[in-house]
């Protein structure tokens, strides 16, 4: 996951660099700082289904080519809370006092790179993948120090932008694709996220 990720940076950064040396009219590119509220819930028995309050920090390179497309990579540092179901222990019997907080929180680092579709000035549509690497598990979940999560996660974002001159408002909605469940294959766990947020234009 992690070679995935370098990989994508590498990718954008190099195709920045030689659309910029082209000097098409078009391009633009600018730096900006983002924050906001994360509504997170994992599906699976294991978890109650309903969303959670967290949070999400970050920066964002907005990269058009041209005034209707272009590309905007992020790296993010995410906190997503959810809630344990008594299905974590009726599928995992053989696990003693595995459940010992209600809540569980996951903090990842998260690198999307996004498609932009820029319905003029005010409005942007956002949509593209987003790879995630867990930097901080919930530590309780598991009494034994078994991994509960795996370590990368992979998934989908579709969004939309207001553009006030240098302030950003978004709100998205991200949908996981990997299954998250590092025990077993008996439940299996997926991210899904509401985010909405405040950005920042700085260059």
């Amino acid at each position: 996951m992690k070679k995935i990720i370098l990989s994508a940076l590498v990718i954008i950064t190099f195709s920045s660099l030689a659309i910029a040396q082209k000097k098409d009219d078009g391009f633009k590119f600018h730096l900006g700082i983002k924050g906001g509220a994360n509504m997170n819930k994992i599906n699976g028995q294991s978890f109650k289904d309903g969303y959670e309050l967290g949070y999400q920090v970050g920066a964002f390179a907005e990269i058009d080519l041209n005034k209707n497309i272009g590309i905007q990579p992020e790296v993010l540092f995410s906190q997503s809370s959810t809630k344990v179901a008594q299905g974590f222990k009726d599928i995992y019997q053989n696990i003693d006092n595995a459940v010992l907080d209600d809540n569980v929180r996951l903090n990842y680092l998260s690198v999307p790179v996004l498609l932009r579709i820029n319905a003029g000035k005010l409005l942007t549509f956002h949509v593209g993948p987003e790879f995630s690497i867990l930097v901080n598990d919930h530590e309780n979940l598991l009494e034994n120090g078994q991994n509960a999560f795996k370590k990368g996660d992979f998934g989908m974002i579709a969004g939309a932008q207001v553009n006030l001159g240098t302030l950003r408002i978004y709100g998205r909605y991200n949908v996981g694709l990997t299954n998250i469940n590092d025990i077993d294959n008996k439940d299996k766990w997926k991210n899904q996220q509401l985010q909405l947020g405040l950005g920042l234009r700085l260059l």
